[in-house]
């Protein structure tokens, strides 16, 4: 029997307004060293802070830490337990009552702080046995932050959050989309995330169905997924990660669908994994995926090696990877990788926009920490690139103005010497976003020294062309496809004339 929260939905959010059970709440209740403890999965402090917490400490044990609570505590924390019983969201537990499913407050930084703003998503226990159920439906993980940091908000008409699982996405695209539909094919997951829109005072469309079977002859200007993406043999043990199809065949047909469902100029971005395959280009590999008529963004941030892929997908299901059934299941998915090749298993972001001009397809990888939110950064890449079309001749980008962005810094290095440190390079990087890092020689960077929003780049190509007496034409041919991919990478930012 799928749970029904949705007719407790209001005296719920009631009592959580009520009792402070909220993300500052929380907080403030268990301060910051037990919070950061139950954010490690560390309880025992938590459990500790909520001792003197009233109702509040009772929702707390009950909800988060996995508790038995008396009933009559039940009862002042949340009034009649029995429709909560039968609604799915409470389970009795001797002479006390135990929470069935995972019910957490949740923000982001879009919100007032008012009670209106408030959001609760409604999960499966996140416990070892829960994680094993084939229908598990997963809460707020690192996936769902990670693609809720990576996606644009701009204002929309409409906002397609396909696999939308506990509607964690839903919540987020409510914030700057006029309609937001959700999909899924799990109809657990649809009533978990009927659940999380309810309480959090959030109007979406759910639709049932595969991929986007659901919103056939439909467009959006905004899409995000985090489908099923976990790359493996061709079958499903778990529905919220394993797609079906061999290995990646299911992103790659996903890709070349999308546009269907985009309106002109509209934007999707995905999670996604690819495979790399012994005697495969990677970026190849996925660059041959992609549909026509779309602008492009794919931004690798990690690659692992097939063991670590599938010991990493073990535990997420709450397997011990040396018990004899998982390893029975490891050998099984190992022998897979082995006769495909597989030496590799790449995990990043994808970015899609349609346009009717030259398409601009940029497929790289981006190591170590992102230094902020990555939506910012997508939307600002897709500006540049609407920039760069714009300027694609030289004569253009030569008349343009640029100027070096404020977080830019200039990093000199040395590697020893016969004599101590010998000077070997320079490298411009950022400070901020994704922390891109061009060498640079000396020309190149003096000419970065100049762009400070006041000539244009020919006329300062032109006095770095005497001062280094180097040939004009050649200097300019030397310097633009870097000055390119600096602007790209948000080094170079143009001035308005």
């Amino acid at each position: 029997m799928l749970p029904d929260l949705v007719p407790a939905a209001p005296g719920l959010r009631t009592a959580f307004l009520t009792h402070g059970y909220t993300v500052d709440g929380v907080r403030a209740l268990l301060g910051r060293a037990a919070h950061d403890a139950l954010t490690r999965g560390e309880p025992e402090a938590a459990d500790r802070a909520t001792r003197d917490g009233g109702e509040l400490g009772v929702l707390v044990r009950l909800l988060l830490l996995g508790a038995t609570e008396p009933a009559a505590a039940v009862r002042a924390a949340l009034g009649d337990p029995g429709p909560l019983v039968g609604a799915g969201l409470l389970r009795v537990a001797g002479d006390g009552f135990m929470a069935a499913l995972d019910v957490r407050p949740y923000a982001d930084d879009a919100g007032s702080g008012a009670a209106d703003d408030a959001w609760w998503v409604v999960s499966d226990l996140d416990t070892p046995a829960a994680r094993q159920d084939r229908d598990h439906v997963t809460g707020v993980g690192g996936a769902s932050l990670s693609l809720a940091a990576a996606a644009i908000r701009r204002p929309v008409d409409a906002t397609l959050d396909l696999g939308t699982g506990c509607g964690v996405q839903a919540l987020h695209a409510s914030r700057h989309s006029r309609t937001v539909v959700g999909t899924d094919v799990a109809p657990r997951a649809l009533a978990l995330a009927a659940a999380t829109l309810a309480l959090s005072g959030v109007r979406a469309e759910l639709r049932e169905g595969p991929w986007l079977q659901p919103v056939a002859g439909r467009r959006f200007a905004h899409v995000v997924s985090n489908p099923p993406f976990v790359p493996g043999p061709a079958r499903v043990d778990y529905v919220y990660r394993d797609s079906g199809a061999d290995g990646d065949d299911a992103l790659a047909a996903l890709l070349g669908d999308l546009p269907g469902v985009l309106e002109a100029g509209g934007v999707a971005q995905l999670l996604g994994s690819w495979l790399h395959v012994r005697g495969e280009d990677w970026p190849d590999r996925v660059r041959s995926w992609l549909p026509p008529g779309c602008d492009a963004w794919i931004l690798q941030r990690e690659v692992v090696d097939p063991a670590m892929h599938v010991g990493t997908w073990q535990r997420d299901a709450g397997l011990d990877p040396a018990a004899p059934s998982a390893r029975a299941r490891a050998g099984e998915w190992l022998d897979w990788a082995e006769a495909r090749a597989v030496e590799g298993v790449g995990f990043g972001h994808l970015l899609l926009r349609r346009t009717d001009a030259e398409p601009v397809v940029v497929v790289e990888d981006l190591v170590g920490e992102l230094g902020g939110p990555l939506g910012p950064e997508a939307d600002g890449w897709l500006d540049r690139v609407d920039w760069l079309r714009a300027h694609a001749g030289d004569d253009a980008l030569l008349g343009a103005t640029l100027a070096l962005t404020a977080s830019a810094t200039l990093e000199r290095y040395a590697v020893p010497g016969e004599e101590g440190w010998a000077e070997a390079g320079a490298a411009v990087a950022r400070r901020d976003g994704p922390l891109w890092r061009h060498e640079v020689d000396e020309p190149a960077a003096a000419m970065l020294a100049g762009c400070r929003g006041e000539l244009p780049l020919g006329e300062l190509l032109a006095l770095l062309s005497f001062a280094h007496d180097r040939p004009y034409d050649a200097l300019v041919a030397a310097t633009l496809p870097a000055v390119r991919e600096l602007v790209r990478h948000g080094l170079l930012v143009p001035v308005a004339p």
